[in-house]
């Protein structure tokens, strides 16, 4: 009887160790594509945030081209308005003079004539 007992719990042993060596197999399989997969989404997270920080700093150049441009607007806006705030007038001059104001200062042109048409 004691060869059956050892028999049924060698074979229980055996079976046992069978089992836990599978469930060990299992848990490294499952381990592996948990790291796959752990893996997989951090390079989708890296590519997604490589793509926006491209397009961030394209998004800052076009910014900056632009500010650039309303900069260059605005000092030529400047320029103009500042030709534009002279005054030119005929006065009752007998001598026919053109008398300019640009930016508080006259300027007088002694000669000129009308553009023709």
């Amino acid at each position: 009887m004691s060869l059956r007992i050892k028999a049924v719990v060698d074979k229980f042993v055996k079976e046992l160790k069978e089992a836990l060596d599978a469930d060990i197999q299992d848990r490294i399989m499952k381990e592996r594509e948990m790291q796959s997969y752990i893996e997989e989404r951090e390079r989708e997270v890296a590519e997604r945030e490589a793509a926006w920080k491209a397009e961030l700093s394209r998004r800052e150049a076009e910014i900056a081209r632009q500010e650039a441009r309303l900069k260059l607007e605005r000092e030529n806006l400047e320029k103009e308005k500042s030709v534009l705030m002279g005054t030119a007038s005929n006065q009752d001059n007998q001598d026919g003079a053109l008398e300019i104001t640009v930016s508080g200062e006259k300027y007088r042109c002694l000669r000129f004539s009308k553009a023709k048409k």
